[in-house]
């Protein structure tokens, strides 16, 4: 795909984040079945958030009349992150400090996210495409939300938890 303007560096990168968003989905209920508590619930409810996210950017290819898939593209970063968090998924020890672990994969892939979704409004917005952006700017919203809760979890119990294992 040439990327001969703003436009279609947008459907390129609106691209990247559909693959990224489908990569999610198989990942976290991975992450949620080997987490606990407030962690696991927080799994959960991304995994929907996640799947939301994927209809606003099906939406959004609607509207700019293009398909959300091109040939066989992935998101390279998203694959990286994923792989992260299952090589981590696959360790034994403590489950705290496992969970731990499991918070900063998923904090990397939050911030990815916020980068990826800052980004594409700022596009949007730039190419008067108002609507997209919106979408964009919700879920870039829910995406550091999801990031604060996890630093809350961090901070609050489990990092804690962890730390007086050794």
């Amino acid at each position: 795909m040439e990327m001969e303007s703003l436009k279609e560096l947008f459907v390129h990168e609106l691209r990247d984040a559909y693959s990224a968003e489908q990569q999610l989905t198989e990942a976290l209920p991975k992450m949620a079945k080997e987490a606990s508590g407030e962690l696991k619930q927080a799994f959960e409810t991304h995994l929907e958030e996640t799947k939301g996210q994927i209809a606003r950017l099906e939406q959004i290819f609607e509207t700019l009349e293009e398909k959300p898939t091109y040939g066989n593209m992935v998101c390279k970063g998203m694959k990286g992150l994923v792989q992260e968090a299952e090589d981590l998924l696959s360790e034994d020890g403590d489950k705290t400090t496992l969970e731990a672990g499991m918070i900063a994969a998923a904090q990397k892939v939050e911030h990815y996210e916020i980068a990826t979704y800052g980004t594409l409004r700022t596009y949007a917005e730039q190419l008067g495409q108002t609507e997209a952006a919106r979408l964009l700017e919700e879920t870039l919203e829910e995406e550091k939300k999801t990031d604060e809760l996890l630093t809350q979890l961090a901070v609050g119990s489990i990092n804690v938890e962890a730390a007086s294992q050794a």
